[in-house]
């Protein structure tokens, strides 16, 4: 899964409105972060094989640090942590929707992986395989995604900008799923998911941004 994620980041911003958008995006796309990260530094291995799934050609063979259900959970905890160390996150409640929102990355890659995701180390791989319906995997991240952008835009005033964002999601996804090649190599791969995961999170923060200059000049004008 790759756009449906960020379902979880509108979701808790609608939950919270003190976590920043762009924190929730990063939040819900760490556990893929780091796996990029460990992919270029060798510890986590993924093997390009053409056809793989019908959704893409990704054999991710070994990610126990990022992926394991034991990892997943280590990171969580750790988001809660981190959420601890600065006085405008801490609190349990944002603690619990950062460490939540990571977490979620886990649950959602269940559905679409093939048995992948161990337990821990290599053991007990899970994975239910969606990935192997194209179709219904696209379906599945568009009603994910769709579906959290709605709590929030129930929330904002002029949701106009929030709306093409969650459009532009969406075209991304498309592109993936139907109209990008498979990537040129592992290194490759990771490179460009970070670009696009650091990219989204900072179109996050810029959009917030303009919309609290906004709602500014606006009580200046009133």
């Amino acid at each position: 899964m790759f756009i449906g994620h960020y379902s979880v980041s509108f979701a808790g911003r609608a939950a919270d409105r003190r976590l920043p958008l762009w924190l929730l995006f990063i939040a819900v796309q760490f556990i893929d972060v780091l796996w990029g990260i460990f992919v270029l530094l060798g510890i986590e291995k993924v093997r390009i094989v053409s056809g793989f799934t019908a959704s893409n050609d990704l054999d991710l063979y070994y990610m126990p640090y990022t992926h394991s259900l034991l990892g997943a959970l280590g990171w969580s905890a750790f988001g809660y942590g981190v959420c601890q160390l600065f006085p405008q996150l801490r609190g349990k409640r944002t603690g619990l929707i950062i460490g939540a929102a990571i977490f979620s990355h886990w649950i959602l890659d269940l559905v679409v992986h093939r048995p992948d995701l161990a337990i821990y180390d290599s053991v007990g791989k899970m994975g239910f395989g969606l990935w192997n319906y194209r179709i219904p995997a696209f379906l599945l991240e568009m009603a994910v995604l769709f579906g959290g952008a709605s709590l929030l835009l129930k929330k904002v005033t002029g949701p106009g900008r929030l709306s093409a964002y969650v459009c532009v999601l969406a075209a991304l996804q498309f592109a993936a799923t139907f109209l990008l090649p498979p990537p040129a190599s592992d290194r490759s791969q990771a490179v460009t998911a970070l670009f696009f995961y650091f990219l989204l999170a900072l179109i996050a923060w810029w959009m917030e941004r303009a919309e609290r200059s906004e709602g500014a000049s606006e009580k200046e004008i009133a």
